[in-house]
């Protein structure tokens, strides 16, 4: 099979040829263990997805500087991010919105709606791989951005008219991108937020149901309508809303998976929503030995995998990751699932 073949065989639980394969890695990877052991690590274990960005040549960029660099960066709504460890990403310290009084005069970036179409075909059409579109909608999180994360969580606690607006005003951009993204040749459309804390959703389930499923079941819609698959990233404990995804029509979900009951997920969800990854990147990529990678990709198979699909191996490769524990990975799914 193909990349491309094999990834869609899983999403289906159509029995693809071997579990599919996707690795996230992050710029520190490079910085921390040099280009060649990174370059080696891809010859060895190549991914079955890829990512194409598709900003218009005739748009000029809206963001200014380098976001994995120490330093600041602006992205394409404006907001300042402040890094103080280069190969990863920093944080919004002074909030575009610090204060409702600058709501009025505030606009999505338009500009950047508009991508080059024939540009992505011709990509897609060149590859074997999954191809995974190059807008990635966060609503959650681009309010942080905007207002700040204290003052977000007060505002929702309030649900002032406010952040209703301002929600009004982000989830309508991020659904225009996603029908913009829609028309090219993708394979799957993909959004993200960080839902989770280590062990609950950061605001209740009742209010992620009222002001934020709604936004998913628009994405699942377009992305269905158009042919494509939705894929979903979100960090953090997110057992409550899993439901919820698999009921949106989400194809595949990447989560902290060790923030929660692996083997209650499993009993759950396995069979009914695709597993896009991941393998534990606070204590198993960083400090186990790689005995004890393996024990935890065993824990991950056990749980998920099955012949017919619903599990791709993933994890991400960054801060603090060792070489020998992300080798180790991949060699136990290949190994387990062969």
């Amino acid at each position: 099979m193909t990349s491309r073949e094999r990834v869609l065989r899983c999403l289906e639980f159509d029995r693809p040829d071997r579990v599919p394969r996707d690795l996230w890695l992050l710029p520190i990877a490079r910085l921390t263990h040099g280009r060649q052991a990174i370059d080696d690590f891809l010859a060895r274990w190549p991914r079955d997805f890829a990512g194409i960005q598709g900003l218009s040549p005739g748009v000029r960029p809206l963001a200014r500087g380098d976001p994995h660099a120490v330093g600041e960066y602006r992205d394409e709504w404006g907001c300042t991010f402040v890094n103080i460890q280069a190969g990863v990403i920093g944080e919004v310290k002074h909030p575009l919105i610090d204060d409702w009084s600058k709501l009025a005069d505030f606009r999505p970036p338009l500009a950047t709606l508009d991508i080059d179409v024939d540009a992505i075909d011709r990509f897609c059409a060149n590859t074997d791989s999954f191809v995974i579109s190059g807008c990635c909608p966060r609503p959650f999180e681009r309010l942080q951005f905007l207002r700040g994360s204290e003052n977000l969580y007060m505002d929702l606690a309030e649900e002032s008219a406010e952040v209703l607006e301002l929600l009004r005003v982000v989830a309508d951009f991020y659904r225009r991108e996603m029908q913009s993204w829609a028309r090219t040749k993708v394979d799957g459309l993909m959004f993200m937020d960080d839902w989770g804390s280590q062990r609950a959703l950061l605001i209740s389930p009742a209010q992620w149901r009222r002001l934020f499923k709604p936004l998913y079941v628009d994405y699942a819609r377009i992305a269905h309508e158009s042919g494509k698959k939705l894929l979903m990233h979100s960090d953090g404990y997110i057992f409550d809303i899993y439901e919820d995804l698999v009921e949106i029509g989400v194809d595949a979900v990447n989560s902290q998976l060790f923030c929660m009951d692996i083997e209650e997920l499993g009993r759950r969800f396995a069979g009914r929503i695709t597993f896009w990854g991941e393998i534990d990147r606070q204590h198993v990529l960083t400090a186990a030995s790689v005995e004890e990678v393996w024990s935890a990709v065993k824990r991950v198979v056990d749980s998920f995998y099955r012949p017919e699909g619903g599990i791709i191996a993933q994890f991400e490769f960054g801060a603090g990751t060792r070489l020998a524990n992300a080798h180790a990975v991949f060699e136990a799914w290949e190994r387990l699932c062969r």
